[in-house]
C-alpha cells in the first residue's frame, strides 16, 4: 500500500476503476500515513477524518456498482485551509480566524466532491495567504521536501507538502501572486494557476478578489486537468498526442531573466535545451510595459488586500506575523483614486500583452529566481524575509498581473521550476502543451 502513496491521482483513480485498490483502503491508508508521519502536525491544520472515511465507503460501493461519478472517484486529496468546509474550521492560517466553522462548503469543494473525490482534511498556509515563501510562526510552517529547515513556499505551502511527502494524491490551493507555483516549484511538482475568473471563489477567504484564483499542485500534468475539471464540474482536457513540434515558445526578457540565482539559471538553461530537443521553436523577446504593470503592482495587492481585512487586523494585530501584518499595512498608503488608475493602466497593458504574445503558443519564465531559504534565517531576519518574499514572487506575479493561466514544471534539478503561461482562459491549450514538455523533460 506504500506504493499507492507516490501515484499519481489519475493512475489512482484507473487502478479503482479495474477493481485493484479499494477506495476504504486507500483512504485508510493515506489517513494512517498522515498520523505517522513526523511531520504531520506542521502539514495537516485539521483531518477531515469522518468525512473521508464516509466519502470513501460510498466511492467503494459506487465503483462495485460500476457507477464511478469520475475518473477520479474515491481519490483522497488535501485542501488549503481557506476553502470552507462544512462544520469543520477554517482559519487560513491566521489566529484572527480562529475557531471561524463555515455552515457549507467551498463551491470548488462541493463541486469536487460531486466528482467523488474525497476530503483528506486542511493543510497549513501563510497567513490570510499573503507571502510566497511559506513561513509562518503563528500556526505552522511545512516543511520542504528536500529538506524540512528550508521553506516550503507559500502561500499553499501545506498542499505542496501534502503531496510531495505522498500524504495525499494532490492538493487544491489558491494563486493570488504565485501561491500554488513557488510552493509546486520549489518542491518538484505541476502547479497550475487558472485564469482569474474561471473558479469559483465563492466559500474561499479572500486576500485580494480581483487577483485571487484556485488552482491544483500535482504530480503530473494529466492531474491538473483532472482535478481543473473536477474543480469546475467539466470533463478534462484531452491530452492525448500532445506534442511540442512546431510549437512557437517565447522567453520573457524583460524582468524574469534578471538576478537570476545559479541552480534556478541553471534549471531553466536545460528545461529550454530539452523543449527545443523535442521540436519546440523558442524565441527571446522582450515586453517593456511589463515594467509599469510590476511597478502597479504595490498598490493593487496591497490596497485590496488591506481594504479586505483591515478591521481584522487592527482590531487585534498582535494575532499577526510582524512582517505579514507590515505587508498588509502598506495598503493605507494609497488612495482609492490611485488604486483605480492603477487599474486603469494595467487594463491597458494587458491589452497590449495579449496582442504582443498572440503569436506564441505560451511564454516561458522561470517559476523562481531562487531557491528555497531556510525558514530559520527568515524568521529571525526581517530584512532578508522581505527581500526574499519579494524576489520569490517576482516571476510568477507576472501572470497575475496579465491575467492568465500559467503551470509550472519540474525542470529536472531540484526545487527549479519552468513556468509556461497561456492566454486568458485558454487552460486545455496550456494544458495540452504543458503535457508535451512534462515528457520531454522527463
Amino acid at each position: 500500500m506504500a506504493e499507492w502513496r507516490q501515484m499519481s491521482a489519475g493512475d489512482l483513480g484507473r487502478a479503482i476503476g479495474r477493481g485493484e485498490i479499494d477506495p476504504e483502503e486507500l483512504t485508510a491508508a493515506f489517513l494512517d500515513a498522515i498520523r505517522a508521519h513526523a511531520h504531520r502536525d506542521r502539514i495537516y491544520a485539521r483531518l477531515t477524518e469522518a468525512r473521508a472515511l464516509e466519502e470513501a465507503a460510498a466511492a467503494a460501493k459506487r465503483a462495485k456498482a460500476g457507477q464511478r461519478l469520475s475518473l477520479l472517484d474515491g481519490v483522497p486529496i488535501s485542501w488549503k485551509d481557506l476553502f470552507d468546509t462544512a462544520g469543520t474550521a477554517t482559519e487560513a492560517g491566521s489566529r484572527l480566524l480562529e475557531n471561524r466553522v463555515p455552515e457549507r462548503d467551498a463551491e470548488v469543494l462541493a463541486s469536487a466532491t460531486l466528482q467523488g473525490l474525497v476530503c483528506l482534511g486542511k493543510t497549513h498556509m501563510n497567513e490570510l495567504a499573503f507571502s510566497g515563501l511559506g513561513l509562518n510562526p503563528v500556526t505552522a510552517t511545512p516543511p520542504n521536501v528536500h529538506d524540512p529547515a528550508l521553506a516550503p513556499g507559500g502561500s499553499s505551502s501545506g498542499a505542496a507538502a501534502s503531496t510531495a511527502f505522498g500524504l495525499a494524491a494532490a492538493g487544491i490551493g489558491s494563486d493570488t501572486g504565485g501561491s500554488v507555483r513557488v510552493p509546486a516549484a520549489w518542491n518538484d511538482l505541476v502547479g497550475l494557476k487558472t485564469t482569474s475568473g474561471r473558479l469559483s471563489l465563492k466559500g474561499v477567504v479572500p486576500l485580494c478578489a480581483r487577483f485571487d484564483t484556485v488552482g491544483p499542485l500535482t504530480r503530473t500534468v494529466e492531474d491538473a486537468a483532472l482535478l481543473l475539471a473536477a474543480l469546475e464540474g467539466t470533463k478534462p482536457a484531452d491530452l492525448t498526442g500532445a506534442t511540442l513540434k512546431g510549437a512557437r515558445l517565447m522567453v520573457l526578457e524583460t524582468t524574469a531573466l534578471e538576478d537570476l540565482r545559479p541552480e534556478p539559471k541553471a534549471g531553466f538553461t536545460h528545461a529550454l535545451e530539452r523543449l527545443k530537443d523535442a521540436g519546440a521553436e523558442i524565441t527571446n523577446a522582450a515586453f517593456p510595459d511589463l515594467v509599469e504593470a510590476m511597478s502597479l503592482a504595490g498598490i493593487l495587492y496591497t490596497t485590496e488586500a488591506y481594504g479586505t481585512w483591515k478591521g481584522a487586523i487592527e482590531t487585534a494585530p498582535e494575532k499577526m506575523y510582524g512582517p505579514v501584518r507590515d505587508r498588509f499595512r502598506a495598503g493605507a498608503a494609497h488612495s482609492g483614486a490611485d488604486y483605480v488608475a492603477a487599474w486603469h493602466r494595467l487594463d491597458a497593458i494587458r491589452a497590449r500583452w495579449a496582442a504582443h504574445t498572440a503569436r506564441y503558443d505560451a511564454v516561458l519564465v522561470p517559476t523562481t529566481p531562487n531557491l528555497p531559504p531556510e525558514a530559520a534565517r527568515l524568521e529571525s531576519e526581517r530584512d532578508y524575509f522581505v527581500t526574499e518574499n519579494l524576489l520569490t514572487l517576482r516571476n510568477t506575479r507576472i501572470a497575475n498581473l496579465m491575467g492568465i493561466p500559467a503551470l509550472t514544471l519540474p525542470t529536472g534539478l531540484p526545487a527549479t521550476g519552468i513556468t509556461l503561461m497561456g492566454t486568458a482562459f485558454g487552460e486545455a491549450r496550456l494544458l495540452r502543451l504543458a503535457a508535451a514538455a512534462e515528457i520531454a523533460l522527463r
